[in-house]
């Protein structure tokens, strides 16, 4: 049997909540009003056909605070309709990967009328902003009650509703008992233990869990690069020479361990679905303006921007701005070196313990430096890119962490390769690079995770107060977790964790040679580093939504680059060393060929490692191929059965005129 999306009801009083909208203070009524019937109108008349009610009841809103929130759901039919829309691919009961549809639900594995839990809940929350996010515009020219808000057919009303600000905010609800299985197994037992990442996968999305196993893996494939660095930073530190094999497994490794890395995340995203998911046209990002017209490919009216105008933002304000950046960045980095010089001095005059203690202050302070240079360029290269008002998502996501990256690196590095190729001081620089390894470490530390953590601690503290305080006779357990949740800050995606372990990347890469203890501390960060941030997402943020993803994205092309960029580093440090210099006494010309020479077949190998090592296993490869000849076979049976229609049809028209 057939059901349609007309067929289901959308009155149901009590559902259960999954996302919360919260609306401005002085909403108009009438607005309200527009926007709920919106959301529950049936599809075929421009509605999501999803539940929604208000947090509170008009006997609560007198003796409650009025929050202005309201609770969205759907039934379980919807839900299934919806997962079908936006193109969820589950396992079927042959173990194939499938794109899920309502007709054939029956086929796929653990399915079941009964049984409500076929659909993450992850999933569920995606469903549902997907269709609020598809509300659109249809004879509405402005949103009810704000002629400002103007609005032309095809607009999404939520992102109207958002930069209007007649929506605060709309975010997925935590479910309290899922989210305390999932801490249990995570993070609150302090165990050395693969995460859960199918659970993680299942309560926040593919994105998270991708970051969270990127983060995992990352962590153990530093383990063989910290246990041979250490008996190199015990017994043998000053002889470069011997550095050339730890230096070579260094360049190896960080081949290796990217394509590996390639592999597994096949295997999870073919499991997950979203490895088979199809890409869907990508709508104009909610920050995008311009003047209305008609887009040329799709025929829809939508605000247009000429290209010319964004590039000129982009060359005439923005990379003067960034080469500014980069300036004082290089600027601040020469005060450093004044402050070295002036410790180094004071050492040397007085030669006490205090003084050698003081050594490393410069170092410390400039890591602090950084760490905050880092946080302010940020704010300003979104700014930037924002204003450049790129029309789509992934071209603002790929401008922006070009920015950062940009500065991230010269800001980060720029004065270890001063020091190892300008100053050539090894000792400096083992210095330098322990001091702001570490210090970038346990900042991050204070501020992505504890400090965030003990403010969210002091809230949630004077939330509970004011709710044991009402003497309404209510049950206020969601009231309170909504209210909490609203205050919670908002989790802006793995961009600063990616960025982070990037930069580690580069501290562990690119001066291995002259300081193999790096990837030990690394690896002792990043074993914390996995219990804050599931700190950080479980109790510190409100849960984001998920966001199907296939693979990490541009981040896996930014460490395959710094992968190559250590290459060029490591043999040029392993080329300055006495021990080779040495070998070349009178002729420096033959030792820089040398050096080229090395590096170049270094380059080669790795490669040829990238291209011996397929991205997907084998048995994902016959799958996926499998896949695309049945979609193939069922097409061409598909134009077969209209053809032999069409045949059908011709007798009966030739029929037809020899009677007339």
């Amino acid at each position: 049997m057939k059901v349609t999306l007309s067929a289901l009801d959308t009155s149901e009083s009590s559902f259960t909540p999954l996302v919360v909208i919260e609306l401005a203070q002085d909403v108009k009524e009438e607005t309200k009003e527009w926007l709920k019937n919106r959301i529950i109108a049936k599809k075929k008349d421009g509605g999501a056909q999803l539940l929604f009610r208000p947090l509170l009841n008009k006997y609560e809103q007198e003796t409650l605070e009025n929050q202005n929130l309201y609770l969205v759901g759907a039934s379980k039919i919807r839900m299934l309709l919806g997962a079908e829309a936006v193109g969820l691919v589950k396992e079927c009961n042959d173990n194939t990967m499938r794109a899920f549809t309502y007709r054939t639900r029956q086929n796929f594995k653990g399915f079941d009328d009964n049984n409500d839990d076929f659909l993450t809940m992850a999933e569920c929350q995606f469903i549902i902003k997907h269709e609020l996010e598809n509300l659109r515009a249809k004879g509405e020219k402005m949103i009810p009650g704000y002629p400002q808000a103007k609005l032309y057919p095809g607009k999404s009303l939520l992102r109207r509703l958002l930069t209007s600000g007649i929506v605060i905010q709309v975010f997925p609800l935590h479910d309290s008992e899922a989210l305390k299985k999932l801490e249990d197994t995570w993070y609150t037992r302090f165990a050395l233990k693969y995460q859960p990442i199918d659970s993680i996968r299942g309560y926040f999305g593919e994105t998270i869990a991708l970051y969270f196993g990127f983060l995992e893996y990352f962590t153990f494939a530093l383990i063989p690069m910290a246990v041979i660095g250490l008996p190199y930073y015990l017994f043998v530190w000053e002889d470069y020479d011997k550095y050339v094999i730890f230096a070579s497994f260094n360049l190896i490794w960080s081949t290796v361990i990217l394509e590996v890395w390639k592999r597994g995340c096949a295997n999870m995203t073919y499991r997950w679905g979203t490895l088979l998911m199809k890409r869907k046209f990508e709508e104009p990002r909610p920050g995008f303006h311009g003047v209305l017209g008609i887009n040329s490919i799709t025929g829809k009216e939508e605000p247009l921007y000429p290209s010319y105008k964004r590039q000129l933002r982009i060359y005439l304000v923005s990379l003067p701005f960034v080469c500014l950046c980069l300036y004082f960045s290089l600027y601040v980095m020469m005060i450093y070196f004044d402050m070295e010089v002036w410790a180094l001095g004071l050492h040397e005059n007085s030669g006490s313990e205090w003084t050698s203690v003081l050594l490393y202050v410069p170092s410390i302070i400039y890591a602090i430096v950084i760490e905050i240079m880092n946080r302010l360029y940020r704010y300003a290269a979104e700014f930037l890119t924002s204003w450049e008002n790129h029309r789509l998502e992934s071209a603002y996501q790929n401008h922006l962490i070009l920015k950062v990256l940009v500065f991230n690196f010269l800001n980060c590095f720029a004065s270890l390769f001063y020091i190892a190729f300008v100053l050539k001081d090894m000792k400096l620089l083992r210095q330098s690079l322990a001091t702001l390894l570490i210090t970038s470490q346990i900042l991050n530390q204070i501020m992505e995770s504890f400090l965030p953590y003990w403010l969210q601690r002091k809230h949630g503290v004077r939330v509970k107060r004011k709710v044991q305080a009402l003497k309404a006779d209510i049950d206020a357990t969601l009231y309170e977790q909504v209210i909490l949740e609203k205050e919670m800050g908002t989790y802006l995606g793995t961009f600063d964790d990616y960025l982070e372990l990037f930069l580690q990347f580069g501290y562990v890469s690119l001066f291995s040679c002259v300081y193999p203890l790096a990837a030990a501390f690394a690896v002792l960060n990043n074993f914390t580093e996995v219990n804050s941030d599931a700190l950080k997402m479980c109790r510190v943020f409100k849960r984001p939504f998920s966001e199907p993803s296939a693979n990490i994205g541009v981040w896996q092309l930014a460490f395959e680059t710094m992968s190559v960029i250590s290459v060029v580093t490591n043999c040029a440090l392993i080329g300055m060393s006495p021990q080779v210099n040495a070998v070349f006494p009178e002729s420096k010309a033959d030792l820089i060929l040398i050096v080229v020479a090395v590096e170049h077949a270094l380059l080669a190998l790795k490669f040829i490692l990238a291209f011996a090592i397929p991205d997907k296993p084998r048995h994902i490869q016959m799958k996926l191929a499998r896949l695309e000849f049945e979609s193939l076979e069922a097409l061409k049976q598909q134009q077969m059965k209209l053809v032999t229609e069409n045949l059908k049809e011709e007798p009966t028209e030739s029929g037809k005129e020899k009677a007339t």
